[in-house]
């Protein structure tokens, strides 16, 4: 699908301008005049990107505040506009204000966050369409925040377990990169002439370190760069983003938070469309895509389309590798029974528990284990350094 940057007048004779995705001009051209627009021209163009990146807690604040808005019966723009207002952050008023002026011209919602989706989440204008083909736009908004407060109480556990062993290990590592660098060797020929030249490995090992610290630090600073390059990369494509999640459901502990907190958000977004009176596999599809979760969502859509040609809830599901046997099982039930909306509320409520869960669990085992590798690197160290020693001391006690 090319953009393609148009010209047109409404019924009212107003002039509009904008943006639309078309697989042609005669496509697009078609399309507004279906739309009702009387059109003067459509050039090839690509949308503009953002070069601004919105921050979690910024994200957060204008997901409740657009959330506010909905619930208050305000109209989307008029109230983008209000919003607009508040915000302090002068490159987050001017992006709300050019989304609210990209609505006021007859831009879908979807499209008018796509352009930007340098700066939103990823699939944020999928979320936000969803909500509202639905009607409950309020619903998701507040559903999508309790899955963010989540996603963000989890980052923080992790930020304060590791933060006080991360300070530790840097000021270790800056220490015994001195020491390495000034001390070990002139210590080097005292060592090997206290043992006669025959040093154990670790001790060798640990001088040969310190005529190679510089190096090894480049080498480890080399690699932390291209690992975070890669993920960034990874990042920029849904094919990337599933390996990345991938990765991620790997981890232990780490791997099981997120997964429940996914299937938590799943649950609650199909119970509001439930509501709304989507069918099930449009359930499915939008439920996923409001996780955010690349893996669900392609899962979802294989669930979906199996659905679609009379399979079975529990049949079609057993490629699924996100949608555990239980939540399947429980979503068919509540259908058969008449009582979807209320097992979905149930399942969310399970997995939102098993999530806190877990974010305890992290918040106990993760700070140990970061002390425990801390330590037991300071402690090879210095073992290395007096083993020889230990060496000497026993030798003599033994003659």
């Amino acid at each position: 699908m090319a953009t393609f940057m148009y010209n047109a007048l409404t019924a009212g004779g107003r002039l509009m301008t904008g943006m639309i995705e078309a697989a042609s001009s005669q496509e697009a051209d078609k399309a507004l005049r279906e739309m009702g627009l009387t059109v003067n021209s459509v050039e090839r163009g690509e949308p503009a990107r953002p070069k601004t990146v919105i921050g979690r807690n910024e994200f957060l604040l204008f997901n409740q505040q657009l959330a506010s808005i909905t619930k208050a019966g305000i109209p989307l723009e008029r109230g983008l506009r209000e919003l607009a207002q508040d915000i302090a952050s002068p490159s987050m008023r001017k992006l709300v204000e050019e989304i609210a002026a990209d609505l006021e011209r007859g831009m879908g919602i979807e499209e008018a966050f796509q352009k930007r989706q340098g700066a939103f989440p990823p699939l944020y204008g999928r979320i936000l369409k969803a909500g509202v083909e639905t009607g409950r736009l309020t619903e998701m908004l507040t559903s999508l925040n309790r899955h963010l407060e989540l996603a963000g109480h989890t980052r923080r556990i992790v930020f304060e377990a590791v933060s006080y062993p991360a300070v530790v290990f840097v000021l270790g590592a800056i220490i015994i990169t001195l020491v390495f660098t000034y001390i070990v060797p002139q210590f080097a020929p005292v060592l090997q002439e206290m043992v006669g030249g025959k040093l154990n490995p670790l001790t060798q090992g640990v001088l040969n370190l310190a005529k190679n610290v510089v190096p090894f630090w480049i080498g480890v600073g080399l690699l932390v760069a291209g690992v975070v390059a890669l993920f960034m990369a990874l990042s920029r494509s849904p094919g990337g983003r599933r390996i990345k999640e991938g990765f991620l459901l790997r981890i232990p502990v780490i791997g099981r938070l997120y997964h429940n907190s996914v299937l938590s958000r799943m649950a609650e977004a199909m119970a509001v469309l439930v509501g709304a009176g989507c069918d099930m596999p449009e359930c499915l599809r939008l439920g996923a895509v409001a996780t955010g979760s690349e893996r669900l969502l392609l899962d979802s859509e294989h669930l979906a389309a199996q659905i679609e040609r009379g399979a079975n809830l529990m049949e079609a599901g057993h490629e699924a590798g996100m949608l555990p046997r239980l939540f399947l099982y429980s979503v068919q039930l509540g259908a058969q029974r008449n009582e979807l909306p209320d097992n979905l509320h149930s399942l969310a409520d399970m997995y939102a528990d098993q999530a806190r869960v877990g974010q305890s669990r992290l918040q106990v085992v993760l700070l140990p284990i970061m002390l425990i590798v801390v330590g037991g690197f300071l402690a090879m160290a210095i073992l290395a350094m007096f083993l020889p020693m230990i060496q000497v001391v026993t030798s003599l006690s033994a003659s």
